[in-house]
């Protein structure tokens, strides 16, 4: 059972919940391989807690939800040291943080202390409560979902701390006319959502996570992958450039897209097609920048600032 064996039949399956969207079933699943957050942002009803439940579904392992509000508090998300009157004792009682697949749905509409809480487990696999830590169960990945259009009304802006947590940020957009007829015609009678099973174990996933690592990078890729990184954070205006963090999700990526091709090695090709789900929610752009160029913008001008190796050394 390989990597991109699993990839056809994840696209396979949840092609029948959301229609037209395998490029982005395949970034999500480069995203599991990579033991990677997402933050898909998209408009409202497009189908990002369909597909992150879907997603979810296709992966034998525990799933959580939490519905973000303003009024969601910390202690919610990670868990609280609670009195038993029973026993005369204060108990840990873990929040929803403790599962495999975490969906923080509507992420920014929850407070910026309510939004830290997620800082820890996300990058550390735990959380600290009153002082204990607990370790989360691996493999442990958070799908958020935001929409852009709110932006203004009761929402926070996720603190870039937050946001280089996320190994990708997808838009998933609206469905074009014939995917959205077929989403009509499989809908009307049945919920393709409650059919789904698991495709694989998280045992199989921990297998894969593994598997991606060995994937060949070779130092021609590397300086390549480099190149661009220096690029956007040598960009007039870029107050603040992709982060080491950013660099090494950005590479892993580029493992990622080789393994689900059937490769054991990357290609400047790999790197140069996850970029743009990697690296732009990473750069945060001067003030004056900010009104003339878009984030997306200045990676499109990084890119085609820096040359592509025509040869990259595939090594053995």
């Amino acid at each position: 059972m390989t990597i991109q064996s699993n990839v056809v039949k994840m696209k396979e399956q949840i092609g029948k919940v959301i229609m037209g969207k395998g490029e982005t079933i395949e970034l999500l699943m480069n995203a599991f391989i990579n033991q990677g957050h997402v933050l898909l942002e998209s408009v409202p009803g497009t189908g990002k807690t369909m597909l992150a439940k879907a997603v979810a579904k296709s992966v034998e392992g525990d799933f959580q939800r939490i519905q973000f509000t303003p009024d969601v508090l910390p202690s919610d998300v990670s868990g609280i040291q609670y009195f038993n009157p029973k026993d005369q004792q204060f108990e840990l009682r873990v929040g929803p943080v403790l599962t495999n697949v975490l969906l923080a749905d509507e992420i920014n509409r929850a407070t910026p202390r309510t939004q830290s809480s997620l800082l820890e487990v996300m990058e550390e696999k735990q959380v600290t409560i009153d002082g204990e830590t607990v370790n989360i169960p691996q493999p442990f990945i958070v799908i958020a979902t935001q929409n852009p259009v709110e932006s203004q009304q009761g929402t926070f802006d996720l603190p870039e701390a937050q946001m280089d947590r996320f190994f990708m940020k997808l838009d998933l957009g609206y469905p074009s006319y014939a995917d959205e007829k077929t989403m009509m015609q499989s809908h009307r009678e049945n919920e393709p959502l409650e059919q789904l099973t698991s495709i694989f174990s998280k045992e199989d996933l921990v297998g894969f996570q593994n598997e991606v690592k060995k994937v060949k990078v070779t130092e021609v890729v590397e300086e390549y992958i480099l190149d661009i990184v220096q690029a956007t954070r040598n960009h007039q205006y870029v107050d603040v450039g992709v982060s080491p963090r950013g660099t090494l999700a950005f590479m892993r990526s580029a493992q990622g897209r080789a393994a689900i091709n059937g490769r054991d090695y990357v290609t400047p090709e790999d790197v140069k097609e996850m970029a743009p789900y990697v690296l732009p929610h990473r750069l945060v752009l001067s003030l004056d920048g900010s009104t003339i160029k878009s984030q997306e913008d200045v990676l499109t001008e990084a890119l085609e600032e820096v040359e592509v190796p025509a040869e990259y050394g595939v090594a053995k």
